[in-house]
């Protein structure tokens, strides 16, 4: 892709990011958080991971940080998902 067709990430700018988070979070918590997609990843005798997917600025992306924070989940990733 040339270097014009690539988005920017900006301050402000909703753009899609996919957070991974250790265990399993049901996917009826998908309207707690801010009705991202919520998916469970299983690799042959490891842990569940919860993938949220979703369109987010900084500031929402930031608080949903907050969120999984206060629930006590650990980060494993925070991915900007290009080509959106």
């Amino acid at each position: 892709m040339s270097k014009e067709g690539r988005r920017k990430l900006t301050l402000h700018r909703p753009v899609t990011y996919q957070i991974r988070v250790p265990g399993l979070l049901d996917p009826n918590w998908a309207e707690w958080v801010g009705g991202m997609t919520v998916a469970v990843e299983r690799a042959d005798g490891d842990s569940p991971i919860t993938i949220l997917t979703g369109i987010l600025d900084q500031a929402a992306l930031q608080g949903m940080l907050r969120r999984l924070y206060s629930l006590g989940l650990p980060l494993i990733s925070v991915r900007w998902v290009e080509g959106d």
